[in-house]
């Protein structure tokens, strides 16, 4: 047994085992509730967050993140998200600009015209390419696809000299990825048309940043979506100001997930979370409920666009689909206890018939088709939807489901499950849902609510609830005051410890219960993340360690609120037997379990 696998195990016990108080009492009471606030409502306290809070007093500095259209973006932020192109356009342009599969089989036939662009116009002639050889089953004719014979190596001594194209194939990664820094854009075009697909496939995986999103273009081009997703929510989270918006995107997104890689919704994810999601987190309930039913993106998901009312005597093979009416009120609004019948399921499912989409694989857009709506008398937990009704049945569903009590006091619970503990009082559940009831369902007076709870800032929230993956990975950026050029290894990183973003195959979206991210082998990746950010192993993030970082500066700046002696005992058995360079320190720290608490 190594003496990584050594550490992890004793950290791991230490994790599973101690309670909110895995450290020492190093924080006045004072210092602690700030802490304790900053850090659940950020992805990892900074220690410029932390002075600020300090500053300006909590309840200001929580008021600041419940409106976040008053404070400024980061602009180190909006730089490095500037080029993810696909996150601003509509459905209909993705399935036209970075083609699905059915429309690649319309241009390899000519029912579509190939895109403009010369990167992407490769990637999709690639992949028609690809698609021809599929079709005639044709071993050599794929070979052929793989290595084609119009990419001489004498191109390429052309674009870049012999000097820069012996680099590229002899120079060691960091020498490589230098001289392509280097190279203007329209030479980097011009070497990215001229590669074979093996070299681009090995630059999407490990070249220099800004050329990782070309070369994925012009190889597979349907994956930049889920590139640029990736890249934007894990920037976000490294580098936003609006820290508590970016953590309730992800809570509401989880709320109403949906797959990124079932069919057309690899196209339909990025306005989904645009324009279904990021606008409500702090409006009202009924709001983001509403848009997330109407886009085609939950409707594709959970199969409502393929609902219809059965006809007597028609030859259908599609009828009535349950999927999104059973979700809706198990998972969305009322909860699995919220006193709904399955007979309440069918009759929902049956006011939803009709609610579709227009040309999921090219247009994708909500259509309500009364053709296919059934027109009958419903009943809805004890309310009669008259006959003869059209798209409103649904809405009117909608409303009633969004100011439920049982949704009221589902929503605020899981609110509190997610920020305050994995069991939160009765009495604070309460408290919130008459909120949501009384405000009409505004989550930001619900926010409020508990953020304000005796609760919420007790000795026993303190360091109560353990971060998801995707928080450690962004908080341990944000602790290393990292550069963060690229987030590929990052996304590959989650994908290991099970929370790869955008690809939860299940409607209930990751957990935020302690237990799911507990146990030995996830603390083991986790520690093994950590030391790899900061020993500055990670392509694409380069750690800033500050000028003292001597252990106790480290253990100061990093575990404010102080280690455990179990967790002392164990960083200091593992230096023996490894170099004790500030890197290696500051790694063990991170991958210490008071750092996974929050």
């Amino acid at each position: 047994m190594t003496p990584r696998t050594t550490l992890c195990l004793t950290l791991a016990a230490s994790l599973l085992h101690s309670g909110a108080a895995a450290g020492t009492p190093a924080l006045k009471i004072r210092d602690r509730e700030i802490h304790h606030a900053v850090e659940r409502l950020t992805f990892g306290a900074k220690p410029a967050d932390l002075d600020h809070a300090a500053k300006i007093g909590l309840d200001r500095w929580i008021d600041e993140q419940l409106h976040p259209d008053r404070i400024p973006e980061n602009p180190v932020l909006k730089y490095k998200i500037a080029d993810l192109e696909t996150l601003q356009l509509s459905a209909t342009d993705l399935l036209r600009q970075y083609p699905s599969n059915a429309s690649i089989a319309l241009m390899a036939t000519g029912a579509l015209s190939l895109p403009k662009d010369p990167l992407l116009r490769r990637g999709v002639e690639r992949a028609i390419e690809r698609y021809r050889s599929k079709k005639d089953a044709d071993d050599k004719s794929q070979a052929a696809s793989d290595t084609p014979n119009e990419n001489p190596k004498g191109e390429i001594v052309r674009i870049l000299g012999a000097a820069n194209a012996r680099l590229l194939r002899n120079g060691t990664p960091e020498e490589r990825n230098a001289m392509l820094d280097s190279l203007a854009p329209e030479t980097l075009n011009q070497l990215l048309l001229a590669l074979p697909p093996a070299a681009l496939r090995g630059l999407a995986a490990t070249g220099p940043a800004g050329i990782r999103r070309k070369a994925i273009l012009v190889t597979a081009p349907q994956q930049v979506i889920a590139f640029d997703l990736n890249e934007n929510r894990l920037q976000r989270a490294i580098y936003s100001t609006h820290q508590l918006e970016e953590l309730l995107v992800d809570f509401w997104f989880n709320h109403f997930n949906v797959f990124l890689d079932k069919g057309a919704d690899r196209h339909l994810v990025p306005s989904y979370e645009r324009d279904a999601i990021r606008p409500y987190v702090l409006g009202k309930f009924r709001d983001m409920l509403r848009a997330t039913a109407h886009h085609p993106a939950m409707l594709f998901y959970l199969d409502n666009w393929q609902s219809v009312a059965p006809r007597e005597g028609m030859r259908m093979k599609r009828g009535l689909n349950e999927n999104y009416a059973r979700e809706l009120m198990e998972l969305h609004t009322l909860g699995v206890d919220g006193g709904y019948t399955q007979k309440d399921v069918t009759e929902v499912a049956r006011c939803l018939t009709g609610w579709t989409i227009r040309e999921p694989r090219r247009t994708a857009e909500f259509l309500y088709n009364d053709r296919v709506h059934d027109k009958g008398e419903k009943t809805v937990l004890g309310t009669k939807i008259p006959a003869g009704g059209g798209k409103e049945d649904g809405d009117r569903i909608l409303d009633m489901l969004a100011a439920h009590p049982s949704t009221a006091k589902y929503i605020s619970r899981k609110l509190a499950v997610r920020f305050v503990s994995d069991t939160p009082s009765e009495a604070l559940v309460s408290q919130m849902a008459a909120v949501f009831q009384k405000s009409g369902g505004d989550l930001r007076e619900v926010m409020r609510t508990m953020l304000r709870s005796k609760e919420f800032r007790s000795e026993a929230a303190f360091r109560a609830k353990v971060k998801t993956p995707f928080e450690m990975v962004a908080s341990a950026a944000r602790a290393l005051d990292a550069d963060v050029t690229s987030t590929a290894a990052m996304a590959r990183e989650l994908n290991q410890l099970g929370e790869p973003l955008y690809r939860k195959v299940e409607p209930t979206g990751y957990s935020w219960r302690n237990a799911e991210w507990i146990n030995s082998s996830a603390l083991l990746g986790r520690m093994n993340v950590a030391l790899s950010m900061a020993q500055g192993k990670m392509p694409g993030v380069k750690p800033n360690l500050p000028a003292d970082a001597s252990r106790e500066a480290l253990e100061k700046l990093y575990i404010p609120a102080g280690l455990g002696e179990s967790t002392k005992a164990s960083i200091s058995k593992a230096l023996e037997r490894k170099d004790g360079t500030p890197a290696t320190i500051a790694g063990l720290l991170l991958g210490s379990p008071e750092f996974q608490r929050k």
